[in-house]
């Protein structure tokens, strides 16, 4: 059964109508709906193509939020080989919310690091959300430096909506454990890239994405703040969260102006939740264009560029 939005609501009713006529036709093989049900779908298609075309920044978030894109874990399990996790920090748990470890792609050597929400109840409570703690960024310093001495590209997928505000968390030092990762992604000396598969939200998002090159799926979003907690602070009301969307310039497409992102990476008409396959294809595309535009380089490069990359973050774009 699909999951669909609330902007989808339209196309809901004529695609479940089109699954109707074909249940009555399963039931009753003398009952012939083809023709009826060809005319609904053809509908939904062209319905669906102009829900799309043109997203709102809010609506841009509801799709990167849609608990049927693929996740990290799918990413790993379709895009690499020999996929070796790590797990822990080593100092005081392993945190869920992260995975990462050793792998191969396309027969390349790699460290693969990402958030992981999960895909039912019992995996997104296991994966908190894909809200990280202090232990998950731990434990992904400590893997970009186990890739850094043995000369391994290091690839990020970035979905989660922050770093988790918990009272544990921040008594075991969030901030801190954030901006070591930070730092840690401008200090190794091998290629780093990153895409944003779905939320990139705040400073958890940031502590994986300072990467010589970033790259985000055409419906993600990046931004410093959720909509909604932005609306809250600022006009004390979350259902501004519209509002807020439109000011946080959190779109690809607006980020790619910006400078934050290089590259946007397409995706199946109606999202990635509408053809997992296809996404995911893309996105191994892009992975392997980034790093073979990287991987020639010089470490100290890698280093001065990645750097360069931060400062210049914002200078140009602004006035469009």
């Amino acid at each position: 059964m699909k999951n669909y939005l609330e902007f989808e609501k339209s196309l809901a009713e004529i695609e479940g109508k089109a699954e109707e006529l074909r249940a009555m036709a399963r039931q009753n093989k003398d009952t012939d709906v083809e023709r009826e049900a060809a005319a609904l779908d053809k509908k939904a298609a062209t319905m669906l193509a102009e829900l799309y075309k043109n997203l709102t920044p809010w609506r841009k978030c509801q799709v990167a939020r849609h608990p049927d894109r693929p996740h990290c874990k799918d990413y790993i399990e379709a895009l690499f080989t020999q996929f070796t996790p790590l797990a822990g920090d080593r100092n005081f748990a392993d945190d869920h919310a992260v995975m990462g470890g050793l792998a191969r792609f396309n027969d390349r050597p790699v460290m693969v690091i990402g958030h992981e929400k999960g895909h039912d109840t019992k995996t997104r409570v296991e994966r908190n959300f894909g809200m990280a703690r202090p232990e998950g960024y731990r434990k992904a310093i400590r893997l970009m430096d186990l890739a850094d001495r043995f000369g391994l590209p290091i690839i990020t997928l970035v979905d989660t909506a922050g770093a988790y505000p918990g009272l544990g968390a921040e008594e075991r030092g969030q901030s801190e454990a954030i901006a070591r990762s930070t730092a840690e992604c401008l200090r190794v000396r091998v290629p780093l890239v990153s895409v944003i598969i779905g939320e990139g939200g705040s400073g958890g998002a940031v502590a994986f994405a300072g990467a010589n090159q970033l790259a985000m799926l055409e419906h993600s979003v990046y931004t410093v703040i959720t909509p909604e907690g932005c609306a809250s602070i600022l006009w004390k009301d979350a259902n501004k969260m519209r509002e807020a969307a439109e000011a946080l310039r959190l779109t690809a497409q607006d980020l790619l102006k910006l400078g934050v992102a290089d590259l946007v990476i397409p995706e199946p008409v109606g999202g990635a939740q509408r053809d997992r396959a296809a996404t995911i294809k893309n996105v191994g595309e892009a992975l392997e264009k980034m790093l073979t535009a990287l991987e020639k380089k010089k470490p100290e490069t890698l280093v001065k560029e990645r750097r360069q990359k931060f400062l210049d973050i914002g200078s140009k774009g602004l006035a469009a």
